[in-house]
């Protein structure tokens, strides 16, 4: 990784301002009616979308449209209830907050089924966004955000999948010691029925190596997070441009995805690491 230029947290945390973004249990865990843990916060209060604003293909920062993220019942809800058709209007919850080393948990489970108009790759498809460039940067148009995805996949018609998948539109990443440009990386851990709870995690070290969770069991590993000159799936260059040519990120937004079929969060929560 010689010569690559890299970014402070002080340069990431002023660039998301303006141009640039930056052991778990076996099972579904239940709410804690006592209050956090030690050092743990919730992101989600279980009513509102309190600290979250949208960000759909084709719509400003802030307008969920047709209410696709809903706070109903306990949980956190991609719905298209109020949808004539999907077209491709690619959707994502932001977190008000930029983190950089942490460990983020959730329960997750997809429901229903897509509309009909949804790409057959996004059926039982969704994902959390992590390293994620600030929403005010996006365009109106774009479909995602220059991020890493911690992908979220349920079976689907085309065949066997696997889960805890690791995609990068506008990024790349090091894994064994070889830097990777493919967009998306499987895991060898098959993905779980739809409308079943999963445990996830996702873990970004002081060091920056990223490990995701799925259900306590390890699913992938990587590190040395960057933007990719090439923009593959999103576009990173006015962001490398604005950096002066770093590409390295040591931070950034986590957003949840919308992508067409509905899916359900609840026990979001952050434990910043230091």
């Amino acid at each position: 990784m010689a010569g690559r230029k890299v970014l402070s947290r002080a340069a990431v945390a002023g660039l998301c301002a303006g141009l640039m973004p930056a052991g778990c249990a076996a099972g579904p865990r239940e709410a804690d009616p006592a209050g956090e843990e030690a050092g743990w916060v919730s992101l989600f209060d279980g009513e509102t979308l309190s600290g979250w604003t949208p960000k759909i293909r084709g719509f400003e920062l802030g307008e969920n449209y047709r209410d696709t993220f809903r706070a109903e019942d306990g949980v956190l809800r991609v719905s298209y209830a109020d949808y004539d058709e999907f077209g491709e209007r690619f959707g994502h919850l932001f977190h008000e907050t930029s983190f950089q080393s942490y460990r983020l948990q959730f329960d997750y489970r997809f429901v229903d089924a897509p509309l009909a108009d949804t790409p057959g790759w996004a059926h039982a498809n969704s994902g959390v966004m992590i390293f994620s460039q600030a929403p005010e940067t996006m365009a109106v148009e774009d479909a995602f955000p220059v991020s890493v995805e911690a992908q979220l996949l349920g079976p689907a018609s085309e065949g066997p999948r696997t889960n805890g998948n690791m995609c990068s539109p506008g990024t790349n990443v090091v894994m064994d010691g070889e830097l990777v440009t493919q967009h998306c990386i499987n895991s060898q851990t098959p993905a779980p029925p739809n409308g079943e709870w999963v445990s996830a995690e996702i873990e970004v070290t002081p060091t920056g190596e990223v490990i995701q969770r799925m259900n306590g069991q390890e699913t992938i590993r990587y590190s040395d997070v960057q933007l990719d000159p090439e923009g593959r799936m999103a576009n990173p260059k006015p962001l490398i441009a604005s950096a002066g040519g770093a590409v390295d990120l040591s931070g950034g937004y986590i957003s949840l995805q919308s992508e067409g079929h509905p899916i359900e969060f609840r026990n979001i929560r952050i434990l910043e690491l230091e």
